[in-house]
């Protein structure tokens, strides 16, 4: 009996570290704001365009993420958006995170908001960082934030280079970017 006592506290031991240390595969946000800052071969910058334009050393796979979010900032914003497929007449926050994933090779299928809590690793990217909390999600990229929040000319999927606040916010990152 006692034998059965000592298993069993071992395994509620056992079963708690492992929900316990699930609570900390999540990393908040550190900084206040999120705010564009430009540095000459390390970040992207907008184009009188208003399309971006990638770092020269930038990784092939961030360039191609830069040039599929370029393909959306044109596109309206629309609740569910991108969630059936990767192409679709316009996106939501969601929709359009997983199409710019997806074209850069770090995605299969799309995800909703929720959905990426999980995806990835904790932490900030050396090239993307995916912000994620209930209900939206946004990206850096290279520096510069793609987002279908705020305001700068319009809604949907477009780069922003005002700050935006990040409380509440934690902070995913594709895998070796």
């Amino acid at each position: 009996m006692r034998t059965f006592g000592l298993t069993l506290a071992l395994l509620v031991s056992i079963l708690a570290s492992v929900f316990l240390s699930s609570c900390s595969s999540q990393l908040r946000a550190k900084e206040g704001h999120v705010t564009h800052r430009f540095d000459y071969g390390k970040t992207a910058y907008i184009s009188p365009s208003g399309k971006a334009v990638a770092p020269p050393r930038a990784p092939r796979r961030v360039k191609r993420m830069i040039e599929a979010a370029n393909a959306l900032t044109e596109k309206p914003y629309i609740y569910g958006g991108g969630h059936r497929s990767f192409h679709d007449r316009g996106y939501d926050c969601s929709g359009a995170v997983s199409y710019v994933l997806h074209a850069g090779g770090k995605l299969d299928r799309p995800l909703v908001s929720q959905n990426f809590f999980d995806y990835g690793k904790k932490g900030y990217g050396d090239w993307v960082t995916i912000y994620v909390r209930k209900g939206h999600v946004f990206m850096v990229i290279a520096g510069l934030r793609f987002d279908t929040g705020g305001t700068w000319k319009s809604t949907g999927p477009r780069w922003k280079p005002e700050r935006r606040g990040v409380k509440g916010y934690y902070v995913r990152h594709p895998s070796r970017l």
